[in-house]
């Protein structure tokens, strides 16, 4: 058993063959704990199983849990590197009782661990127990066997575990292994003990009370066990090391990084090599669980740590990015147990190769700017604070650079001056939000931004999240509570929820607090760009801030706003690739039961245009190529290939998003999108264009469908053609041919009843026109009944053929309208205008206007009682005109 992977599997095996269920180890990014910036502990995933809020299949479980200690108050950041095993990144191995066993089985499966599968001699073990914990005492003194002096009571709270003020605790045992004499310290408990040759290898932590309050702590009905291992201390000391540095692992990356350097591993930049290959393994798995390096939360402690390694590359003489070179050997040696690094390794090269590029800019300027400033002073002197903001606010140069840099000189950072300088900024920026309109109404949202940070996003990777209420809004003010019926808008520490932006609507679900109160949610908005602001009704209870939440966004909705927004992606690319490159988008909106997709194009598109479209964005649905995520600058992606999207706000750093393959390799679509979608293309389904028209000069728009929206339209679409099948007594398949002959047949019966209307309309006697003398004039008018508008004008040139000189007016109600129309021959239009008569009679059928030309007019309205009196006001109007020669 030599190596730490072997190690780490010897442990799960271990606890597999007693009954443990093995449980894959969880994010960085904690699910269900809020108040923790990164997961620190293997209990964190079973926080809610302790507590008894969520119930799980099995009551023991086994884990090598990846954890990260690097911000708030587990932060060994700046010890890394300069100790013998302070790490950011590290695993703790844990076996977990959920009510099942307790001390009694605890404590045997840790000592036969250690004696036995490890096989470290028991002479060179010590244990501690909480000073009044005899039960524990007992135990270890009846199976490990050891003398009194060798289990040490404890009576600080080092051994006494609490989950919080409240809450389940419990008293804790340690096992410490003996390095030997010539290692300076003293056991636990002893006046040496803070020395290095009694190192803590496993605690056991007793779960058996609850906290009520600060005065009364009472029994759990059912004890629990949480224990933790680091892997890197076991190893150290089955692999005969005292150093965590020393252990296989950690020397695979140590050489990686002496190997692309040209040093030496153990030579002057021994401690840079070390940093390096700590921070490396905490860059790597905090970008493979969805961190990626920004300005603020957890985005920023990752770029603290990864441009502190990148800093001791500088410091080595390196001239190119060093940091993404060592990912494969990383990969080689953790791959296996956490193949998340291997899925995301070509995103972690890209990220921390894109960072050290651009931090190498900034650390130059800012190192030559620091000198300057330093010039003249010596060990203990401090650099004023106002100095050191304006190399972070300026020149982009963090703080904690700035101390690093100086850490060895002896010169420290006036961190009150700073933080003075920090506050002047934002009271600066405050003012500015000062005014009325839109600014005003954004104030509320600039200042919770202010108070409390930005929203962190968890959505890429989950759907269920806990966080903490920062900020309630009820009609544009915050409060500090909202009860049952109130319309509010909720800001959480951190949410899975989408903030509408870039075409993508937001994100709908349910906030649940601790106490059982509930929102509705009904939009997500992003306010700032920064902000998630979830709005909705308080269904149940009273919500309050600073109120521990669970949040959940509807699944089924999330996939089919992601199925269609990716959809987009595809249909761009296939537009321009089929329609050519003036193809660009134009405007989008990405909903769950649809998506719009407007587009610069001439023209409409013809049929073998969309059905080719349609072809070729299902043949990349087929193809389920997965969807890769990659973080770059907006210029180097668009250098790069990527469509910016329209609308889009880029910052410094963007999401790239590249899904299909063309018969060359090469990425078929290749996007800079901050939106939520598919994990792989053949997530969409299937695809289909439904409509396509345009929306102003030069600019098309597409409505299309995807997934089971579109599986429901064709469903409807085969309806709708067997329906008609039936109607025509005729297979689907003849429907064409059917409708086409049937389409002829109505045309030309259409024809024949319209010449047998003509002919009856200007036929004489009883049911043809009635021809009088009006002021000298022969005028022809008749009411029709059920012929069509568009039949008249072939009526009236009839039979202004047939009566010569003169003028035609007939009227019509067919289907609930009525139509007037009037024809004057060629001699008469100087004295009697068509326009003009039909402008009097529209009136009177229920219209408004009419027109035409002078020869030939019509109008129409809804009034049929009306027909007559159209009829003999045109008449009246003839017999007022001058039309005698």
């Amino acid at each position: 058993m030599s190596s730490a992977s072997e190690i780490r599997q010897a442990f799960l095996d271990y606890f597999a063959k007693a009954g443990h269920q093995v449980v894959e180890s969880s994010p960085l990014v904690p699910r269900n704990d809020p108040t923790l910036m990164f997961t620190n502990a293997g209990m964190v995933q079973f926080k809610n199983v302790f507590t008894g809020q969520e119930k799980r299949p099995y009551t023991r479980a086994a884990t090598a849990q990846k954890c990260v200690r690097a911000g708030g108050k587990h932060n060994d950041l700046d010890n890394v590197g300069y100790t013998a095993r302070h790490h950011t990144f590290f695993e703790m191995l844990g076996n977990f009782s959920f009510g099942d066993y307790f001390k009694e089985e605890a404590i045997p499966l840790a000592w036969n661990l250690i004696t036995k599968e490890y096989g470290l001699p028991k002479d060179r073990l010590w244990v501690t127990v909480y000073h009044t914990d005899d039960e524990a005492f007992n135990i270890w003194k009846k199976v490990a066997g050891l003398p009194d002096e060798r289990i040490v009571r404890i009576p600080t709270s080092d051994n006494f575990w609490a989950m919080g003020d409240t809450g389940p605790c419990g008293p804790c045992s340690e096992i410490f292994y003996d390095h030997g004499d010539k290692v300076w310290g003293g056991p636990p408990g002893s006046p040496e003990a803070d020395g290095d040759r009694y190192i803590e290898i496993w605690n056991l932590v007793f779960m058996q009370y609850e906290q009520v309050s600060k005065d009364e702590r009472i029994s759990l009905p059912k004890p629990s066990i949480d224990t933790g291992m680091g892997l890197e201390r076991i190893t150290a000391v089955l692999q005969g090391k005292h150093d965590n540095y020393d252990i296989d692992i950690m020397r695979t990356l140590i050489e990686a990084s002496a190997d692309f350097s040209s040093t030496d591993p153990d030579g002057d930049h021994k401690i840079s090599h070390r940093v390096i290959a700590d921070h490396l393994r905490s860059s790597c798995f905090l970008i493979a669980d969805g961190v990626l390096p920004s300005n603020e939360g957890r985005g920023y402690v990752l770029r603290r740590i990864m441009r502190r390694a990148m800093r001791h590359a500088q410091l080595m003489g390196c001239k190119e990015p060093l940091m993404w070179r060592l990912v494969p050997a990383l990969v080689s040696v953790m791959g296996r147990a956490y193949p998340e690094l291997g899925r995301a390794e070509n995103l972690i090269a890209e990220t921390l190769k894109l960072e050290e590029t651009r931090f190498k800019q900034t650390l130059d300027r800012g190192l030559k700017l620091l000198d300057e400033a330093t010039t003249g002073m010596s060990k203990g002197d401090m650099l004023p604070g106002e100095v050191a903001f304006k190399l972070y606010d300026t020149y982009g140069f963090p703080l904690d650079l700035t101390q690093d840099a100086l850490r060895n000189r002896g010169i420290g950072v006036d961190l009150d001056g700073f933080q003075a300088a920090m506050q002047a900024q934002r009271e600066e920026a405050r003012k500015a939000w000062a005014g009325s309109g839109e600014a005003a109404t954004e104030k509320v949202w600039f200042d919770i931004k202010e108070e409390k940070g930005a929203t962190e996003f968890l959505g890429y990777d989950t759907h269920t999240a806990e966080g903490r209420i920062d900020a309630i809004v009820v009609n544009g003010q915050p409060v500090n509570e909202a009860k049952a019926d109130t319309e509010v808008s909720v800001v959480l520490n951190q949410t899975p929820f989408y903030g509408e932006s870039g075409g993508q609507i937001g994100d709908t679900g349910v906030i649940v607090t601790a106490s059982g109160a509930k929102v509705q949610v009904t939009d997500t908005q992003k306010k700032l760009g920064l902000l998630h602001v979830h709005i909705g009704k308080v269904v149940e209870g009273t919500i309050k801030v600073g109120d521990m939440t669970t949040l959940s966004v509807d699944v089924a909705r999330r996939a089919a706003i992601a199925s269609n927004h990716s959809a987009t992606h595809l249909l761009h690319a296939a537009l321009r690739r089929k329609l050519g490159d003036h193809v660009t988008q134009k405007g989008s909106l990405v909903a769950p039961d649809r998506f719009r997709f407007d587009i610069s194009h001439p023209k409409p598109l013809s049929h073998e245009e969309i059905a080719a479209v349609e072809a070729e964005v299902n043949e990349m649905i087929r193809q389920n190529d997965a969807v890769t995520t990659r973080l770059m600058t907006p210029s180097e992606a668009i250098a790069a290939g990527a469509m910016a999207l329209f609308g889009e706000k880029y910052g410094d750093e963007v999401r790239v998003l590249s899904m299909g393959k063309l018969p060359d390799g090469k990425d078929y679509s290749t996007e800079l999108c901050g939106g939520t979608h598919v994990k792989r293309t053949g997530d969409i389904a299937l695809f289909k264009i439904v409509n396509e028209g345009a929306v102003a000069a030069g600019v098309r728009r597409i409505e299309a469908l995807t997934g089971e929206a579109a599986r429901a339209y064709f469903a409807e679409q085969e309806e709708t053609l067997k329906a008609a099948a039936d109607a025509l007594k005729a297979q689907p398949r003849e429907v064409p041919q059917r409708l086409a002959a049937l389409l002829e047949e109505r045309r030309k019966l259409e024809r024949e009843l319209s010449e047998l209307r003509k002919q009856l309309a200007t036929g004489g006697g009883a049911g043809g026109p009635q021809v009088k003398d009006v002021n000298g004039v022969k005028f022809a008018a008749r009411k029709l009944d059920g012929v069509p508008a568009k039949d008249l004008r072939g009526m009236v040139d009839a039979m202004k053929k047939e009566i010569g000189s003169g003028v035609v007016a007939l009227t019509s109600v067919a289907d609930g309208k009525v139509a007037v129309v009037v024809g004057v021959s060629p001699d008469l239009t100087a004295k009697l205008n068509a326009a003009e008569l039909v402008k009097i009679a529209t009136p009177l059928i229920g219209g408004q206007g009419g027109g035409g030309r002078p020869d030939f007019a019509q109008g129409g309205g809804a009034d049929p009682a009306g027909a007559e009196k159209a009829l003999d006001a045109i008449a009246e109007q003839i017999a007022k005109a001058k039309v005698a020669a």
